[in-house]
């Protein structure tokens, strides 16, 4: 009979052997096999020690064994098999009408980064491209006195989103809003959170299958990958309070950025992936911005 840990370093070593990509809550194959391990034999998610040496019926193995066949055959992010996704210690449901949430943004939020910027003034946010709608939830449980407003041009992820902030019983406070870019969010705001579309075209041209799995509108930002950037620096001081500050992750697309926006003063915030994935800028430094 083999045991708990036994079956998340066979399954490991099986995810290796295949080449399969990460990136979607996990970075390593025996994380990965962890999460699909613990998931299919319902234990607990965060203390692999504690059932480590747990033995595992044989009927239960084979069980394990198909979900890494499906991992492995079908080449989607685990997330959409478990059809749940954790962000800063926080459960979420997902599945594949929304991208699996791992914006580096939850960071912040969660350790007080982005603090220095907020204050009294601070009530309405915005979740711009909210996908599932989980950076909505965590603003909404980090701050409990602002109204958040989530927005997304897809319905099928704001229907995702719908299931989560009625999960984490959020109903009342964040409020869903079908929306190209700023076009239905009228505001004012004094907080936007954004994580939008900014993979450019060579790099979406050469994704792995497993982010070919998720919604191509959620990834896809044009040539330079910040088509739906410009847009949005263009209209947000019309959407922004005069104390407000707009928190956007752009991947690893900081020379693009810079390239687009090479007067912009902005502030790079620290993040578990270095200081080139999420940036701040200011409404007045975005007003400041010669119009497209």
């Amino acid at each position: 009979m083999s045991t708990v840990i036994e079956l998340i370093e066979s399954g490991a070593k099986r995810l290796d052997e295949a080449g399969v990509a990460f990136g979607h809550g996990t970075v390593n194959a025996f994380d990965e096999a962890a999460w699909l391990v613990l998931w299919r034999l319902k234990l607990p998610l965060d203390d692999i020690d504690a059932v480590a040496d747990t033995p595992v019926s044989p009927a239960d193995a084979a069980k394990v064994a198909a979900l890494v066949d499906e991992r492995i055959a079908g080449r989607k992010p685990a997330a959409y098999l478990t059809k749940e996704a954790w962000l800063q210690g926080v459960p979420f449901y997902i599945d594949e009408r929304a991208i699996v949430p791992r914006s580096f943004i939850a960071e912040l939020i969660a350790d007080g980064s982005i603090d220095y910027w907020l204050g009294e003034h601070t009530r309405r946010v915005l979740d711009l491209c909210t996908g599932n709608g989980s950076l909505a939830v965590l603003a909404a449980l980090t701050y409990p006195d602002v109204s958040v407003d989530a927005a997304d041009l897809s319905v099928p992820a704001l229907e995702v989103a719908a299931i989560n902030v009625t999960r984490h019983q959020l109903d009342a406070r964040v409020t869903l809003i079908e929306s190209d870019g700023l076009k239905n969010v009228p505001g004012p705001y004094d907080l936007v959170l954004c994580n939008p579309p900014y993979v450019n075209s060579a790099s979406m041209a050469a994704l792995p299958a497993e982010y070919r799995a998720e919604p191509e509108l959620a990834l896809a930002g044009g040539a330079d990958g910040m088509d739906f950037v410009r847009q949005l620096f263009a209209d947000a001081p019309s959407r922004m309070s005069e104390q407000a500050v707009l928190v956007l992750e752009i991947g690893n697309e900081r020379d693009y950025f810079e390239a687009a926006f090479p007067q912009l003063e902005v502030v790079w915030l620290e993040t578990s992936a270095g200081e080139d994935q999420v940036l701040l800028v200011t409404r007045a430094a975005l007003a400041s911005l010669t119009p497209p």
